[in-house]
């Protein structure tokens, strides 16, 4: 009786634990509702976001208090070299995360609220692209000019595809200036318009960003 009763409560146990899994990356429900589809993003997302933000930002203050009270040189000289920084000023901008009211509204617009292809089969939320042939990714379903195959990256876990997102945009070129912005304020909406190239579409990228932030009210994982 003690083995049956053990065996029970194991299954029940493993039965809790689907349960409490409500949603998954790579299972997209039938005819969602708007609403459920939104529902499902946020399930998903905003805890893998929230953690990897809170560890940039436990990071990032760290290393200001160690600039200020001149400690830890060999760590902060190392920290340089990754985030390709030539001044202190240049390595907290590499360091500070952007708000998550931002990341949130790129992954709704890159991954279509959690529902594309690369979402899905790739744990890719960002539509990062992928040059290296010896790195997981996966091929894009459209040729570039009809010929050529595109690929964009593979990730092991949603989290793991936020924190390559962050670090593109806190070493690539192309980000400068948001960088520097963001050191300066963490207004989304000022920030946003320096994500033009980012996205082919340029500036209408950073309004539309904007708009998405606004009309679902994200500005409430900032605070």
């Amino acid at each position: 009786m003690k083995y049956v009763y053990l065996a029970t409560l194991l299954a029940s146990s493993l039965l809790a634990s689907t349960l409490d899994q409500k949603y998954e990356p790579n299972v997209v429900p039938k005819s969602m509702s708007v609403q459920t589809k939104k529902e499902r993003f946020y399930y998903l997302l905003v805890p893998a976001i929230e953690k990897v933000h809170a560890d940039l930002m436990k990071e990032y203050e760290s290393v200001a208090q160690d600039i200020k009270n001149s400690k830890n040189a060999d760590k902060i000289s190392k920290l340089k070299v990754t985030c390709k920084a030539q001044t202190q000023s240049d390595l907290l901008a590499c360091l500070k995360p952007h708000p998550q009211s931002i990341t949130l509204a790129q992954a709704a617009m890159e991954s279509s609220w959690g529902t594309s292809r690369f979402f899905v089969k790739a744990n890719n939320v960002f539509g990062m692209w992928s040059t290296n042939p010896n790195e997981p990714r996966i091929a894009a379903k459209e040729k570039r000019g009809g010929t050529r195959t595109m690929w964009l990256r593979k990730f092991q876990t949603l989290e793991e595809s936020v924190k390559a997102y962050y670090s593109l945009i806190s070493t690539g070129k192309a980000f400068k200036e948001f960088r520097a912005l963001r050191l300066q304020t963490n207004d989304p909406h000022q920030l946003v318009k320096k994500l033009d190239k980012y996205s082919e579409i340029g500036d209408l990228y950073g309004q539309e960003l904007s708009q998405v932030i606004r009309h679902n009210k994200l500005a409430m994982y900032d605070k």
